[in-house]
C-alpha cells in the first residue's frame, strides 16, 4: 500500500520517551518526505525506567532530553505530557492535557498504542488518545485553544516485540530504518540496560521487529499499524 501523506498532521502520542523510536518514527520520517508535519507526544516522564544497578532521581529530566536529542534529529515538533510512569490512566484531569496539546497542534492524524497492548502506560494511552480524538472538538470540552473542526484519523501500533498483534496494513520504512537507528542511539538511559535479565537491547529488539514486518510486507523494513 502506498501512502501520500502530503498536507496531513500527524501526532504520534506514545507512552515513553523511546516508544516512538521503537514503533512508529519510520512512518513519521516518511510523511516528512511528502511534505507533512510531524510531532511526538509522550505521555509519562519516564522516571522509572531505572536500570536494575541501582536508581536516578535525575532520570525523567535524562530521558526527555535524550527524547529531544531523537526528535531533532527528526525535525518532530515535541510534547510531554508529564505524567509519572505508572500513574497514567484515562483521568479527567489527563484527558484536558492531551485534549490541550491536540488543539495546539491540530492533528489530522493521530499515531498511538493499541487496546490490547502487554504495558498498563501503553494501554492508558490508548484511552487517552482515542478519546481525547472525539472530545477535542467538542465546544463542551474547555480548554484555552479552540476546538479541532473534525477528529483526526486514527491508527494503532504495533506492540513491542509483536505479540499479539495482527497487522491490518504496514508502511515501507526501508529508506528510513538508519533514521530509527540513529534516533534511538539517543536513548543512553535504556540502552546501558542490555545487559540485565529479561531486557533486551533495544536496537536489536527494534531491527527484529522492523525486519520481520519488512519481510511480511514484501519489503525492507515496515512499521505495523491498524486503523
Amino acid at each position: 500500500m502506498r501512502f501520500d501523506f502530503s498536507g496531513e498532521r500527524i501526532l504520534a502520542v506514545v507512552a515513553h520517551p523511546d516508544d516512538a523510536e521503537l514503533l512508529c518514527v519510520g512512518t513519521l520520517a516518511r510523511a516528512l518526505d511528502d511534505q507533512a508535519t510531524v510531532g511526538i507526544c509522550a505521555m509519562c516522564r519516564g522516571d522509572k525506567g531505572v536500570a536494575a544497578e541501582g536508581s536516578n532521581t535525575d532520570l525523567a529530566n535524562i530521558r526527555q532530553a535524550e527524547l529531544t536529542a531523537a526528535a531533532k534529529l527528526l525535525g518532530a515538533e515535541l510534547f510531554f505530557g508529564g505524567i509519572d510512569d505508572g500513574d497514567l490512566a484515562d483521568t479527567p484531569a489527563q484527558r484536558h492535557t492531551l485534549l490541550s496539546i491536540y488543539r495546539r497542534f491540530r492533528p489530522t492524524l493521530v499515531i498511538t498504542h493499541n487496546e490490547n497492548d502487554y504495558h498498563a502506560d501503553h494501554r492508558a494511552t490508548f484511552a487517552l488518545a482515542e478519546a481525547s480524538s472525539w472530545f477535542a472538538c467538542s465546544v463542551g470540552h474547555s480548554t484555552s485553544e479552540p476546538p479541532l473542526a473534525t477528529p483526526p484519523a486514527l491508527w494503532l501500533m504495533d506492540n513491542i516485540g509483536m505479540h499479539d498483534f495482527t497487522p491490518g496494513f504496514y508502511v515501507d520504512i526501508s529508506d528510513h530504518l538508519q533514521l530509527k537507528l540513529d534516533m534511538l542511539a539517543c536513548h543512553n538511559s535504556q540502552l546501558h540496560r542490555s545487559d540485565e535479565p529479561g531486557f533486551d537491547p533495544l536496537d536489536q529488539l527494534m531491527l527484529r521487529q522492523a525486519t520481520m514486518r519488512g519481510a511480511q510486507a514484501g519489503v525492507k523494513a515496515a512499521e505495523a499499524y491498524r486503523p
